[in-house]
């Protein structure tokens, strides 16, 4: 059986439950607190945080590289494009929200408030350059819920825990995150603590 090692408020752990739990299959989550690291996972990846991935004698870190590994072990529903093509899109679109976005999430969390600041001006510049692309397709890759639409669901539900108000030019993005958060397993894949930050009405 697979294993995740998780931090519960870690959005990167977040994607990979996500992703867990969209394939349906058996698994176990194991909490993780990182300011007081297990054992056996200091032994298994030394130098990571979470997420950790480990099936037998498969260690895997990094969250996209763990995502890809799920998705190609278990294929249905398949997150990522079966045209080459399409796949390479998605993991150069991927790779561009990490390096341009997803990068100043841990700004985000800083205890400085000159930190923070600065963050969610970038952050929500570049979410602001997502609505184009969402005023013309219900997703960001194409039709179909996607690897990058897990990727964005960890950021888009903590908007209001970062304090990052979009306001009505973002009307789109909003319509697509409601739509993330409705599908039916997006809620069992949170931790009760990424439940608590946002109010569920």
């Amino acid at each position: 059986m697979m294993k995740l090692y998780s931090n519960s408020i870690d959005p990167f752990s977040h994607r990979c439950r996500i992703v867990l739990f969209e394939k349906g299959m058996d698994f176990e989550v194991i909490d993780v607190d990182l300011t007081n690291k297990p054992e056996d996972l200091s032994i298994l990846s030394p130098y990571s945080d979470s997420p950790v991935l480990e099936e037998r004698d498969l260690i895997l870190t990094d969250p996209n590289i763990i995502n890809e590994y799920i998705d190609e072990r278990f294929p249905h529903p398949q997150l990522m494009p079966a045209d080459p093509v399409m796949r390479a899109r998605a993991r150069l679109f991927l790779k561009d929200m990490e390096s341009e976005l997803f990068i100043y999430m841990k700004d985000l969390e800083s205890k400085e408030s000159k930190v923070r600041e600065a963050a969610k001006k970038i952050v929500i510049n570049h979410l602001l350059q997502l609505t184009p692309i969402l005023d013309k397709r219900p997703f960001l890759l194409h039709d179909e819920y996607s690897m990058l639409d897990v990727a964005m669901a960890p950021l888009l539900w903590r908007l209001d825990y970062y304090d990052i108000k979009l306001g009505n030019q973002c009307k789109s993005l909003l319509k697509y995150a409601d739509k993330i958060f409705s599908r039916p397993l997006f809620d069992e894949a949170m931790s009760p603590a990424e439940k608590a930050m946002r109010l569920i009405i």
